[in-house]
């Protein structure tokens, strides 16, 4: 059960965060638990559908996106996250099993997105503190100024989620993944 209240409906959520909850339905089919938690405050709210609309007009493509959200929700033990971001990569981002599963230990099979995942994961284990490397072995793979930007606000991103949903212990409403570490 959950920590912190989420309202059962969109009309049982404060009047401020109904349009966007009712926006995230539009798009989604349903408003999942987390949007309709985190809507107890509309500011909060807005600020995460915000960042997340931002973010997606970026330059990270989708299957690399619920890569590095796959990686760090198992860094932070999150289930929640893990959850609802392996039904995403499947469903959405058409990520396959074997693919996920590398994206959870840290690797993807595609060598591009590979890199973006190894330098997400030494952003969220170093606390942003990587290594000249670390940077230089990104950009080699290919990635400019403005997505390795964007890798660390995913990785930021994610970091807000997981926690959040930690915090809250919000109750998972897609098909349970549980990360490796409390399996």
């Amino acid at each position: 059960m959950s920590r912190i209240a989420t309202p059962t409906t969109i009309d049982s959520a404060p009047a401020g965060s109904r349009p966007m909850l009712e926006a995230v339905k539009k798009q989604l089919g349903v408003a999942p638990n987390l949007f309709r938690m985190v809507g107890n405050s509309p500011v909060a709210l807005e600020g995460y559908l915000g960042l997340s609309t931002a973010l997606g007009k970026g330059d990270l493509p989708a299957p690399t996106r619920e890569r590095i959200a796959l990686a760090v929700a198992e860094i932070n033990g999150c289930s929640y996250c893990l959850s609802a971001h392996t039904y995403l990569g499947k469903n959405l981002a058409k990520l396959d099993d074997a693919e996920m599963i590398a994206n959870r230990h840290g690797t993807s099979t595609d060598p591009k997105a590979d890199a973006a995942v190894r330098f997400a994961v030494k952003v969220v284990k170093h606390r942003g503190h990587v290594s000249d490397g670390d940077l230089h072995a990104v950009k080699l793979a290919g990635y400019d100024d403005a997505q390795v930007i964007e890798i660390v606000m995913h990785v930021a991103l994610n970091t807000w989620t997981n926690y959040i949903n930690e915090v809250a212990r919000t109750e998972v409403d897609f098909p349970v993944v549980t990360p490796a570490a409390a399996a």
